[in-house]
């Protein structure tokens, strides 16, 4: 059992705890966040992706009980967020439609929390006709860092949907739930994800990378860090949220430019994923094709629309097509090379190219548009300190646009060159970094715990 989780079940002994839960049974599920080490937001196109689980994570208790009511509880060191709904509001005689959902937690913002939660009841009903005849408090405790990129969404999401589930005894698997989460974020929450970050915090190991290829789901091998490798993030300070604009227009722009290239050709020769495009292919055939800008009004009278399920092209907005539907092409050609040198590591030597392709990953990002200042500035302090200071690399994680930068580094030579950085960032912004490090496993390998809740 980790220490978070033995904090957690005293957390469970604690006055807030009893008002919340009666004397029976209580289960509790654990998810981790994650560090996004390569891939990002290649993965709604398809791409290769590895993600690190880290150490900090979401727990969930949950409790069934017999009122038609949800009443959700969740705690930070810095507030305790309440939210309550009665099933017959949620689920009404049949489930919400999820746009009606979307709308009913867009009205409050404070309360927008409680969709990545509650959202997993409407979901289950939905998709997998679970029926809820049973009311049920949950208590929440989550140690991944908010705004940071890390996926504190995804956590949250699928901890509590491994609580709900088995609680109500419905039985998935840990791709199927990712799965099912991801349908909370995109159609419920409004975020436009891909689904790596949820399969990460369900089906990740501890200390190793997944591998997924995102067509949709394809779990690869397990990918092992060697030894002489550490993985760090290093937050910017600036709130990252794949539900702002800059986010939701690169994806559009990559389904507006993927579009744009099957007219071109006048069939999908590639599945419906832009990452099964080579770079030579791009270059070659169709990147001379791609406006680098166009309106949304301007688009659709040409193509009519695209083929993204979780994002609308909005006629007065101005798309950079061409930088978007570039970066995914190319970020899974760089991943494929990432893992393949890892699979077949020969000693630290390789680190460099690693390095390399970080760099160029985050390059691409910026010209999607979707860097930032601070993150920016931890890249090239990375960079100046570089391999004499056991530093090869570094990118933006996620969504990009702030949050955390991803750091590889040597197991032994980095954390003195990490606690430089952090000093001279300080130096520079007035904010100090946080240091995200370790590893734990995802919410499949810890399962669900049941415990005995004290009159």
């Amino acid at each position: 059992m980790t220490h978070d989780t033995e904090a957690f079940i005293e957390l469970l002994k604690s006055p807030e705890a009893s008002d919340l839960f009666s004397a029976g049974e209580v289960i509790v599920t654990r998810a981790p966040g994650r560090i996004d080490v390569m891939g990002g937001i290649a993965d709604y196109s398809g791409s290769l992706v590895l993600q690190f689980p880290i150490a900090a994570a979401t727990h969930v208790a949950i409790q069934l009980h017999d009122e038609p009511v949800v009443r959700i509880h969740s705690r930070s060191e810095k507030s305790l967020r309440k939210f309550e709904v009665s099933l017959q509001d949620l689920l009404l005689a049949e489930p919400l439609s999820y746009a009606t959902a979307r709308a009913m937690f867009e009205r409050d913002p404070k309360d927008h929390w409680a969709a990545y939660v509650a959202g997993a009841f409407l979901v289950l009903m939905r998709e997998k006709s679970a029926v809820f005849d049973r009311g049920a408090s949950l208590l929440i405790s989550s140690a991944v860092p908010e705004g940071k990129g890390v996926s504190s969404s995804a956590a949250l999401e699928v901890a509590s949907m491994q609580a709900i589930a088995t609680a109500y005894d419905i039985r998935l698997s840990p791709i199927e739930l990712a799965l099912l989460c991801q349908k909370v974020e995109n159609l419920i929450a409004g975020a436009p994800c891909g689904v790596m970050d949820q399969i990460t915090s369900a089906c990740g190991e501890s200390d190793r990378l997944l591998s997924l290829l995102c067509q949709p789901a394809q779990l690869n091998e397990i990918v092992r860090l060697p030894d002489e490798l550490r993985i760090w993030g290093l937050d910017s300070g600036l709130r990252h949220s794949v539900g702002r604009s800059d986010y939701g227009t690169v994806r559009t722009s990559a389904f507006m430019g993927y579009r744009i290239i099957i007219d071109v050709v006048g069939e999908d020769k590639w599945n419906g994923y832009l990452a099964n495009i080579t770079p030579a292919e791009f270059e070659q055939q169709f990147a001379g094709c791609l406006p680098e800008e166009i309106t949304g009004e301007e688009f659709l009278k040409l193509y009519g629309g695209i083929t993204d399920s979780v994002t609308t092209i909005k006629p007065d907005r101005v798309y950079d097509v061409r930088n978007a539907t570039r970066h995914p092409v190319y970020e899974h050609a760089r991943v494929q090379s990432f893992a393949n040198i890892l699979q077949h590591w020969k000693g630290l030597h390789q680190a460099e190219a690693l390095g390399e392709m970080m760099y160029q990953s985050h390059d691409s990002y910026s010209a999607c548009g979707l860097g930032s200042n601070g993150t920016d500035d931890l890249v090239k302090l990375v960079r100046e300190i570089g391999i004499p200071g056991g530093l090869y690399g570094a990118r933006i994680t996620g969504g990009g646009s702030g949050g955390t930068v991803a750091v590889l580094g040597q197991r032994d030579k980095a954390p003195a060159s990490i606690a430089r950085i952090v000093e001279m960032y300080a130096q520079k912004t007035g904010y100090t970094p946080m240091v995200i490090f370790g590893s734990s496993p995802g919410a499949g390998v810890f399962g669900h715990l049941r415990l005995r809740a004290s009159p």
